[in-house]
């Protein structure tokens, strides 16, 4: 039996939306709106957001959050271990933190992995040059 902390997670699922009205830069909580996108349940998505700015603000400070203090962010986040583990691991799986050397930190790789994307699209299905996205 895998527990839910070690389980795989190296993909997940985000809600993409071709309408333009829809852009998270329209809305007036543009990291809300990411985090629901990535979340089904708004206390999910809340969570969510407070975790990832726990972990931006402890990073900044040069003190990144240790998973060791897994029991701290349970009471802080007011959220059970396994429910935690799986927004962790969805957060981990979308490349927006990493776990390294047991600290969490935020993570370019998202970006890095929707650019690559949105520049395959562009050039090699659109035939559109790069240098115009």
């Amino acid at each position: 039996m895998t527990l839910i902390k070690d389980a795989p997670r190296t993909a997940t699922t985000i809600v993409v939306r071709s309408d333009a009205n829809t852009r998270i830069t329209h809305s007036k909580d543009p990291f809300y709106s990411f985090m629901r996108r990535l979340f089904q349940e708004d206390t999910t998505a809340v969570r969510g957001q407070k975790f990832l700015t726990m972990i931006e603000n402890r990073q900044r400070s040069g003190n990144p959050i240790k998973t060791s203090e897994w029991q701290n962010i349970l009471k802080d986040l007011d959220i059970g271990r396994a429910s935690f583990y799986s927004m962790r691991n969805k957060l981990l799986g979308a490349g927006l933190i990493s776990n390294k050397n047991r600290e969490y930190r935020l993570s370019g790789q998202f970006s890095k992995d929707l650019t690559d994307m949105a520049k395959w699209w562009w050039a090699v299905v659109l035939d559109e040059n790069p240098d115009n996205l």
